[in-house]
């Protein structure tokens, strides 16, 4: 297949496309700036002119403002709003008009939708939350509903915590851990939804292949772990101690609102369609995938 992809430098994005390559389809990368050959510009704010997208089978739409790059004033939550909405519906509304284009559109989400839970099991049944992360993707799925409306296949992964080293909240606390100097954040009760970068690549794959995929998947392992676990079996897997919990008050000093969404918000996430669907994990359990991904 064609497969057309915003975001294609990404973290999903880059994995996503050595894979699909080697799957033997086209990957045409979508960019903001001058378009090479073989590549296809766009701008989120729009238009896209439909025509970019003929010939081309499937779109891939990752791109978004970052939500973890640093404290959420009230102009970054507007960057960050609008960046989904404005860019996701010129991507929709390009594919509801395109002529001999694109039959199926994958649409990036987030378990950011169902906001702080605590212990309770999250389906891609739960209701929505009701904080700013939570109103970010209902707009975000929402704004797809042009290429929904005309008839496309719309799909919607909703990715919990990204497991790789090059990037993410993984990046980020290797640091610390490979020094010893690595622990829980707060009480570490909370739930945290990880997800291997492969299995990221192999539900939407799965998803783009399998005519019957549509709208919202959780894309997280289908054995969650409080954050107390998941920092015990990183130090373990580093073979460094874990003795130095990180209190609440630092992070929620240091960013705010956003230290509350990524840290310390509880999501006990369940993959339920995907497990139902028969998508098969390579890596349901955390300990064998951060071996994989460290290369431990």
């Amino acid at each position: 297949m064609k497969i057309a992809m915003t975001g294609a430098s990404g973290l999903i994005g880059s994995r996503l496309s050595a894979d699909l390559t080697a799957d033997g389809h086209q990957v045409v990368p979508m960019v903001r700036r001058h378009a090479s050959a073989g590549e296809i510009q766009w701008r989120p704010e729009g238009p896209l002119d439909p025509s970019a997208l003929r010939g081309i089978d499937v779109v891939v739409h990752l791109a978004g403002e970052s939500i973890g790059a640093g404290r959420w004033t009230d102009k970054q939550k507007q960057r960050i709003m609008e960046s989904r909405r404005q860019g996701t519906t010129t991507i929709a509304e390009a594919v509801a008009r395109a002529d001999g284009g694109p039959r199926v559109l994958v649409s990036a989400s987030a378990v950011g939708l169902y906001g702080n839970r605590g212990d309770e099991v999250i389906t891609e049944k739960t209701p929505p939350g009701d904080d700013f992360l939570a109103e970010v993707v209902k707009v975000w799925e929402e704004s797809a509903d042009p290429a929904r409306d005309a008839g496309v296949r719309v799909v919607h992964p909703r990715f919990g915590i990204v497991l790789d080293p090059s990037g993410g909240a993984l990046q980020k606390m290797l640091p610390l851990f490979r020094l010893g100097a690595g622990g829980r954040f707060g009480s570490g009760e909370q739930w945290w939804p990880w997800v291997a970068i492969d299995d990221v690549s192999g539900a939407v794959r799965w998803a783009i292949a399998n005519e019957d995929a549509n709208d919202a998947y959780n894309v997280t392992a289908p054995n969650p772990t409080t954050n107390a676990e998941f920092t015990e079996v990183l130090a373990d897997v580093l073979n460094r101690p874990a003795f130095l919990p990180v209190p609440a008050f630092g992070p929620k000093l240091l960013l705010g609102e956003l230290a509350d969404a990524l840290l310390f918000h509880s999501q006990r996430v369940e993959p339920a369609r995907l497990l139902a669907d028969g998508y098969a994990f390579a890596f349901p359990d955390l300990g064998p995938a951060l071996r994989h991904v460290l290369g431990r």
